[in-house]
């Protein structure tokens, strides 16, 4: 059965979900290939003091152990935000064939919102990307997320 990227994208966010309970900034990620999910993840930047551990990179090494190759080719990843710089650079790298995200990310987006990691001379992969995919509810949960922050 082939699923519709809403439905991967609801998971997604039910992995940001998993940050939110641990006082993360509420953001995950799955992997899929083959129309399987393979990794997921969700930011732990706080919690293990590692400013790599974003959604999108927790995902990229499970699947990377789970495939036992740091090539993601034939992969797709969704995540509940544009991906930042690091990100969108370590999706390149991995040869991910696409990438779908939910909410745009203004302030560090990698895609279209802040730079647009793609339009870079000479990389050598240039995955697909799509955002905007239940944008509205990816967008809810950081927002909210910050709102309580802030009280």
């Amino acid at each position: 059965m082939k699923h519709s990227k809403e439905y991967f994208m609801k998971i997604a966010l039910k992995e940001a979900e998993k940050a939110l309970l641990i006082d993360e900034v509420p953001i995950g990620a799955v992997i899929v290939k083959e129309g399987k999910i393979i990794a997921r993840g969700y930011n732990h930047r706080e919690s293990k003091n590692d400013v790599t551990s974003h959604a999108e990179i927790e995902a990229i090494r499970k699947a990377n152990k789970k495939l036992k190759s740091w090539r993601l080719v034939d992969c797709d990843i969704y995540v509940s935000i544009e991906p930042c710089m690091m990100c969108m650079g370590a999706l390149i790298q991995s040869r991910i064939a696409n990438i779908y995200y939910g909410a745009k990310d203004y302030k560090g987006g990698a895609h279209i919102s802040s730079i647009n990691a793609l339009d870079a001379k000479n990389i050598n992969h240039h995955p697909h990307v799509e955002g905007e995919i239940l944008e509205k509810e990816c967008s809810e949960i950081i927002s909210q997320y910050f709102k309580n922050k802030r009280k």
